[in-house]
């Protein structure tokens, strides 16, 4: 039986490189598995690493991408480094650097010319019409190059890029569009919800697979046990909450779902990384040269088995 295979990953900044660096280990066991990928599924960075391979890029020409360009990416001015004077009217960084790094790899390609398949998330700030319920309203996104009416395929890669990863309090808004973990920062179960639409995807639920490619666990809690708390208390918390919830009602979703024919690759990390942490590169690089793909291995065998792992 052949497979739809598919292959998310994760929002989560620089830290989009570990996803990456593991990718190229299993580049060197599985040659050429990429080819056998039918839906490349992205959030935020996630976002970005799904378009480079659905474009062709080698896991290692996007890595570039991180280490060559991820300092000047996360790049403050002088105002801002003196105190983070301006961090509560204003984005952290400009997306000036991010969207030429992207234009020298992607150019003017649109998602109808990518080779395969993608889904990519954002959240659309102003529907800018009246939806099927009666009211204009923000509503989440997702961009796909399947054929549909109406169809992505027209976007650039570059802005749905750029829309998938405006990062709140990160990066500023882009065309009206805020950063896909807002609603999927754990795009999985809404890559199978494509595979199997009717219209689009086509595909049985016993013939689909998935992957998810994680940016690394945190683990973190909040102590107390019947806290008062009012928008100061939970601000600090409210966005790494709401990614590492979502990924894992995702999680949850698949693996109820499609039972052993899905597989979360993670890295638990030992001291905590933010999404603007390039100082950790080195760190992340470590961190998946030394992660225990075992599973993955297995995974592999099972699913794209006419394609044997190297010794």
């Amino acid at each position: 039986m052949s497979y739809f295979n598919i292959l998310s990953f994760d929002g989560g900044g620089i830290r989009g490189l570990l996803s990456c660096k593991l990718l190229e280990r299993l580049d060197r066991l599985y040659p050429g598995y990429l080819e056998k990928v039918s839906l490349f599924a992205g959030t935020s960075t996630g976002g970005i690493l799904a378009l480079g391979l659905a474009a062709g890029l080698t896991p290692s020409e996007i890595a570039e991408l991180y280490q060559k360009d991820g300092v000047k990416i996360f790049s403050k001015n002088i105002w801002d480094k003196i105190g983070d004077i301006d961090r509560f009217y204003y984005a952290d960084y400009s997306n000036t650097t991010l969207e030429e790094a992207l234009r020298k790899k992607f150019g003017d390609m649109r998602l109808g010319d990518l080779k395969k398949k993608v889904l990519i998330s954002s959240f659309r700030l102003d529907s800018g019409s009246v939806t099927k319920m009666g009211v204009r309203s923000w509503k989440p996104k997702f961009f796909q190059n399947f054929e549909d009416d109406p169809s992505d395929s027209d976007q650039k890669v570059v802005d749905v890029a750029l829309r998938t990863s405006a990062a709140p309090t990160y990066f500023p808004v882009y065309q009206g569009f805020a950063d896909g973990g807002l609603v999927a920062n754990n795009p999985s179960m809404c890559a199978v919800a494509q595979a199997l639409d009717k219209k689009t995807g086509k595909q049985k639920l016993n013939r689909i697979t998935v992957l998810s490619i994680g940016t690394g666990v945190q683990p973190k809690f909040v102590t107390g046990f019947n806290e008062n708390w009012g928008f100061l208390q939970w601000a600090p918390h409210l966005i790494t909450i709401m990614m590492d919830g979502v990924s894992g009602v995702a999680d949850f979703q698949c693996r109820q779902v499609l039972g052993p024919r899905y597989l979360r690759l993670d890295v638990l990390f030992q001291r905590d990384i933010g999404l603007d942490n390039v100082d950790e590169i080195p760190y992340l690089v470590e961190l998946a040269d030394l992660e225990d793909i075992s599973d993955t291995r297995k995974f592999f065998s099972k699913y794209y088995a006419d394609n044997p792992p190297k010794k």
